[in-house]
């Protein structure tokens, strides 16, 4: 058992350099450009990221990262320099504190922190509440008002929306709507619930390509609600002095992108099927004369990195949490008295929402690897430590006071009976951890650590089932793999009399 901990420690040692030096590889890109989970932001994040490397600066796109708190948060950290924003969200929702009512004003609240934002790139992406043509037809739906007089309607919004301090909650208030069948979901899914007619209203923002697509009417915002959501590129100050012939470069797509040129750029993506950094290199070749020379990877290409994310962010977290739980499980097993202590806190963790565990890794880590590492090792300390204690209480008080009988130190009693019998608890729980790991680290996409996730959340974004099935399918491969690897590991480490036991048992 020393050898196998001894071995698991460096294996582990030896991780955490590899993943140390790619984190590290990443911070020296000299920009960092960041998008959120929807097309259009990932489209002008590619835009923004073939602009810096035109001025022959490395730059580096960390596409759907998350929502508009994660990126803000982490602009403001460094951990990225650069993100395309729009002007309604940040003062009345990230700055709504603030009481911002004009550019100026935005300017210099931007400036107290930092940061620095172009003049606005041509459009305004406001949100809008649409429904079907048909359906605003038959009920004479022309205005948000008028929403009152049908409140058995189901409403189905973007998660983000119903917590904005511009979104649901306001909107309820300032219309007086009284509906209560109110639903929260991803913002692209609501498309197809609209589509299907499980949703009968939702949010949009009004250069989503799928309001002409699937025939929907925005209603009239007659009480003037939702600000104007002028895009805008945020960036950290420090970059004026770091990188100033990319800032420039930045500068230049002030006014360049109406609302239909945003539209088309939207749809070729959403409905041609076309590729974010195809959509974006063309749009600059024509709008700006910038030739972008595009690495496009194979779908091989594309597997073969998201299969090393994945292992690598299971490969550490696990070999962490078996080097710490089992340790763990045996003190919660030979000190009664810390033992419910031991299994309490691992069992809080484990019911903590996995998501909201990734995000609470931020502050303390930034994004990326290290604290989707993190998330996954607390995930996966109960099983483990759970079997270990089980395993041990549950040997036979005969054998225990045989040992004793023997004079056996604690120690010797421990390594040469107590645990080859719990042996086969303990690699229970390994297997268990290993397979809940590999299926939660789908979820690391969403904070940058790539893997799996990373076809899944675009094949979500994209309403396209192959992408999700390139993600989804090998996880479940992967967790079957890693469950056959610990049953062949099982057999080698069970002791012999045991393994014949169980083999004339069966």
């Amino acid at each position: 058992m020393k050898r196998v901990r001894a071995l698991l420690a460096v294996l582990l040692l030896g991780l955490m350099g590899t993943v140390g030096a790619a984190e590290r590889n990443n911070k020296s890109v000299e920009i960092r450009v960041g998008s959120k989970v929807f097309t259009e932001s990932v489209i002008l994040g590619e835009i923004i990221k073939h602009l810096a490397a035109s001025t022959g600066r490395r730059a580096y796109h960390q596409r759907e990262l998350g929502g508009t708190r994660l990126l803000w948060d982490a602009l403001l950290a460094g951990e990225i320099d650069v993100y395309p924003e729009y002007t309604g969200t940040l003062m009345k929702e990230i700055l709504a504190r603030d009481g911002l009512r004009t550019e100026a004003a935005l300017r210099r609240a931007l400036a107290k922190r930092g940061l620095r934002m172009t003049r606005p790139l041509g459009f305004n992406n406001t949100y809008a509440i649409g429904v079907k043509a048909e359906l605003a037809d038959r009920l004479g739906l022309q205005t948000i008002s008028d929403l009152r007089n049908h409140p058995d309607l189901v409403l189905g919004f973007g998660n983000e929306f119903m917590n904005r301090a511009d979104g649901w909650p306001g909107l309820k208030r300032r219309y007086q709507l009284p509906h209560r069948n109110v639903r929260g979901l991803d913002h692209d899914l609501a498309y197809r619930g609209i589509e299907s007619g499980t949703l009968h209203v939702t949010d949009l923002y009004t250069t989503d390509s799928e309001i002409a697509y699937y025939r929907l009417r925005a209603l009239e915002d007659n009480l003037n609600y939702f600000p104007v959501y002028n895009a805008v590129i945020l960036y950290r100050a420090e970059l004026e002095q770091r990188a100033p012939e990319a800032v420039a470069q930045f500068k230049r797509l002030a006014g360049r992108i109406d609302e239909p040129t945003m539209i088309a750029l939207n749809a070729r993506v959403k409905l041609g099927g076309e590729a974010e950094t195809v959509v974006a290199a063309d749009f600059i070749q024509t709008a700006l004369g910038i030739e972008v020379e595009l690495k496009t990877q194979t779908a091989w290409q594309r597997f073969w990195r998201h299969t090393r994310e994945h292992l690598l962010l299971v490969a550490i977290s696990l070999s962490a949490a078996i080097v710490i739980a089992i340790p763990l499980g045996i003190a919660a097993a030979r000190w009664p008295r810390f033992g419910p202590l031991i299994l309490g806190t691992t069992g809080i963790i484990q019911t903590i929402p996995s998501l909201a565990l990734f995000v609470f890794m931020i502050p303390l880590l930034g994004i990326g690897g290290p604290p989707a590492v993190v998330a996954l090792f607390l995930y996966s300390l109960l099983p483990i430590v759970r079997n270990t204690h089980a395993g041990l209480n549950d040997i036979p008080l005969s054998i225990r006071e045989s040992a004793e009988a023997l004079g056996l130190p604690r120690g010797a009693q421990l390594r040469l009976i107590e645990l080859p019998l719990s042996t086969r608890a303990i690699l229970a729980g390994i297997k268990t951890s290993a397979v809940i790991n590999v299926g939660t680290a789908t979820l690391a996409a969403l904070i940058g650590a790539g893997g799996y996730g990373q076809p899944i959340l675009t094949g979500i974004r994209l309403d396209d089932i192959s992408l999700i099935l390139q993600g989804a399918v090998p996880a479940a491969a992967l967790a079957l793999l890693v469950q056959g690897l610990f049953e062949l590991v099982e057999r080698g480490l069970l002791p012999k009399g045991l393994r014949l036991g169980a083999g004339s048992r069966a």
